[in-house]
């Protein structure tokens, strides 16, 4: 008789929220029901920044840089419509260009003449957008081993990409949840990827037909963000994990050609998530770039 694993992620969810003194917040944007957290509120001459997490994943990705990042900064940190706490509709799209539109909406709320925008993964490739979007562009762009760059100078592809429910990041058992977790890093099983698939994975095989519908959705306009990305982007860093199997370093060469003047941070021994994976050194680099952009 096999039992029930039992879903322990909401109440270390809670823990880990109080433990980084944020606050839990809810609204509504184009019919969803979005959770952020938010810590610290907008200040005089201080940066207001805006985290934008990956495909299957959670604000909390971001625990390590709300640790490391400077007290008095505002932080702004959402579940991405149809991920984590906030709500997910059959009925609704989820790619690139739709999330950038629904995040617009929800930052027009907020006044500040200081705002930044980081994303990873997916969130890099929504974030490259909603810069370009935004009715005041923010002062800086930072994006972490972003999707939807092409691996190399010459190449856009435009073209949908066929979806696959073999994809490690679409996990069907627990099987697929550890090689998930063991695959966005270096590649090489960790400690901390058993954990998280004890910890993470009876939510993510819950969400797996969403999943497959979120990443249709984004497949269907892969390189969305090369649309953007050149001479009127806002100052642009990107950081990279070298060891990354998802979005292999080559991808920083099209930077190199399209945005010339970008900060390109490449992290030796780093996989997928430099924020995780190198919290201090990730976490630095991006502060004293804001610090140097923000007046």
């Amino acid at each position: 008789m096999k039992l029930p694993m039992p879903n322990v992620w909401p109440l270390a969810r809670t823990g880990q929220r109080l433990l980084l003194r944020a606050k839990r917040r809810e609204t509504s944007v184009d019919g969803h029901r979005m959770v952020f957290l938010e810590r610290g509120q907008a200040q005089p001459g201080a940066p207001t920044l805006v985290l934008l997490h990956g495909f299957a994943s959670m604000k909390e990705n971001w625990a390590f840089w709300m640790q490391q990042l400077p007290s008095h900064w505002h932080l702004l940190v959402p579940d991405l419509p149809g991920l984590g706490e906030s709500q997910y509709r059959p009925d609704a799209n989820y790619g690139y260009e739709s999330q950038a539109q629904r995040l617009s909406q929800w930052l027009a709320g907020y006044s500040s003449n200081h705002l930044h925008i980081a994303g990873s993964s997916m969130g890099g490739a929504i974030a490259a957008l909603l810069a370009h979007q935004l009715k005041a562009p923010p002062r800086t762009l930072t994006l972490l081993n972003s999707a939807g760059i092409p691996e190399s100078p010459g190449m856009v592809q435009n073209t949908p990409t066929r979806p696959t429910i073999d994809s490690v990041l679409i996990p069907q058992d627990w099987a697929g949840v550890y090689r998930m977790f063991n695959s966005v890093g270096s590649g090489k099983p960790t400690l901390p990827g058993i954990a998280m698939t004890g910890l993470l994975g009876p939510d993510l095989m819950k969400r797996r037909h969403s999943l497959q519908h979120i990443f249709n959705d984004m497949v269907a306009d892969p390189m969305a963000p090369t649309r953007y990305l050149g001479s009127q982007t806002p100052p642009l860093q990107v950081q990279w994990g070298d060891k990354d199997t998802i979005t292999p370093t080559r991808c920083v060469d099209w930077f190199k050609s399209a945005t010339p003047e970008a900060d390109i941070q490449v992290f030796r021994g780093v996989g997928h998530l430099p924020m995780l994976e190198n919290p201090r050194r990730s976490a630095a680099v991006l502060s004293s770039f804001i610090e140097h952009h923000n007046n």
